[in-house]
């Protein structure tokens, strides 16, 4: 009789635990800053950096894939790119975004899910050139903004990364 009641509860937990609803998030994603780590190349100079920061996105409907572009997605279309980031620089004390001419630290994330819609969330990483070359100091201190949009064209919140110290090329 114990063995059988025991079973039984088992079996009812069992079949509880498989009607637990997935985790949901809104279908705005949501990023957060994890950290910027220098690449160490060898040489003594920074020139790449990885950016590693957590999301997640209600709907899934993160990334693009490579057919993906057609109008919103074209080449010619800001969003082209789902994965906006600004290079800021110290000057003065302050910081300031500093435009390259000819030059984007924009990317295009590849697509996360095709089970669309699911909650997702998890970690993304994106090596980033980090040394601007111009004359002047032997070191910089910049930082970057990202945000990221989804194929519903939902822009997520911006983070600012930690402060870095890049090493130059004289």
């Amino acid at each position: 009789m114990f063995r059988g009641s025991l079973f039984f509860v088992t079996l009812c937990l069992l079949f509880l635990a498989g009607c637990k609803k997935p985790e949901k998030f809104s279908v705005v994603p949501e990023i957060q800053f994890l950290s910027l780590v220098k690449i160490d190349n060898g040489t003594g100079i920074d020139d790449k950096a990885t950016l590693t920061f957590h999301f997640q996105d209600g709907d899934g409907d993160i990334g693009l894939g490579v057919s993906d572009i057609v109008s919103p997605y074209d080449t010619l279309s800001e969003f082209y790119y789902t994965c906006f980031i600004d290079y800021y620089k110290k000057v003065n004390g302050e910081f300031q975004k500093i435009e390259f001419e000819g030059v984007t630290f924009n990317q295009r994330i590849p697509r996360l899910s095709n089970d669309v819609p699911e909650s997702i969330e998890g970690e993304l990483y994106i090596d980033l050139n980090i040394n601007d070359y111009s004359p002047g100091c032997q070191f910089d201190t910049i930082m970057f903004k990202c945000h990221i949009v989804d194929r519903a064209l939902n822009e997520s919140n911006e983070i600012s990364t930690t402060p870095l110290v890049v090493k130059k090329r004289l």
